[in-house]
């Protein structure tokens, strides 16, 4: 494969607890050797079916108030169809309709060109599964 096109797989531990989990730095440190400088897109891509990324403020209780939010619209009670795992868990297979799994960025010379308080995250309400992979591809 040329250079053109470069991935690599991240695995990220979230713990027991529901979590956004910035990946802003990863993304950085991947650009560096993969962009080298070039113009092009990053693509972050979670591939479970129970994790989300979103571009987000972190630090400032933004990242707090998205999982107030998503414990709102989607709680973790007997409502759900889907049954298996901790109570709940049904909500955790929702959340991929509202936290999108993947999201595409774009990278001027080298660098990711997000907000100045923007932030790349990983959303996890799976208390279930605590190993993640993220998956970061750039296309220059």
């Amino acid at each position: 494969m040329s250079d053109a096109f470069t991935t690599r797989v991240l695995n990220v531990t979230t713990g027991s607890a529901e979590k956004v989990l910035d990946l802003t730095d990863d993304c950085q440190s991947f650009l560096r050797e993969a962009a080298a400088g070039r113009d092009g897109l990053l693509n972050v891509f979670v591939p479970h079916a129970t994790a989300g990324i979103a571009i987000l403020e972190t630090g400032a209780g933004s990242d707090n108030d998205l999982l107030a939010a998503l414990h709102s619209l989607l709680p973790a009670d007997d409502r759900w169809q889907h049954r298996h795992g901790s109570p709940g868990h049904g909500r955790d297979h929702v959340l991929p309709a509202l936290v999108p799994p993947h999201a595409t960025l774009p990278v001027v010379r080298g660098q990711l060109e997000l907000g100045t308080w923007q932030s790349v995250c990983l959303v996890d309400t799976n208390r279930d599964n605590p190993d993640r992979q993220v998956r970061l591809s750039f296309l220059g």
